[in-house]
């Protein structure tokens, strides 16, 4: 459920994103919108995109809202939690270091370096 959630709402992100950038600006400088002999008229244009930014802020804020109960009271492990954790214990045992107080036939035989 909660992985469901989350790509739906990145792809509400990633729409949200997209409208905007296709919306006029006010100089009008950067708008993708086109003049009178398109389809629709600017101003029918700007009605539908502003539209479609509201539809999609709100499923984003009511997204963002169940991520989060879900988070704070789902039953199920954050995604980030799913990744195993490094050991704590080292591969190779690393051997006890020798006993300086302990006598020399108990210590272990030391190799001269060659």
């Amino acid at each position: 459920m909660q992985t469901s959630l989350l790509i739906l709402h990145l792809l509400i992100a990633l729409a949200i994103i997209g409208l905007v950038l296709l919306q006029r600006s006010e100089g009008g400088a950067l708008g993708m919108g086109g003049g009178g002999a398109g389809f629709m008229s600017g101003r029918g244009a700007a009605n539908i995109l502003t539209r479609l930014t509201t539809i999609l802020g709100i499923g984003f804020f009511l997204t963002s809202i169940a991520l989060t109960l879900l988070a704070r009271y789902g039953e199920e492990r954050p995604l980030l939690d799913a990744i195993p954790e490094e050991r704590a214990e080292p591969i190779l045992p690393i051997p006890p270091a020798p006993d300086p107080a302990a006598p020399a036939s108990r210590r272990p035989a030391e190799t001269a370096p060659k």
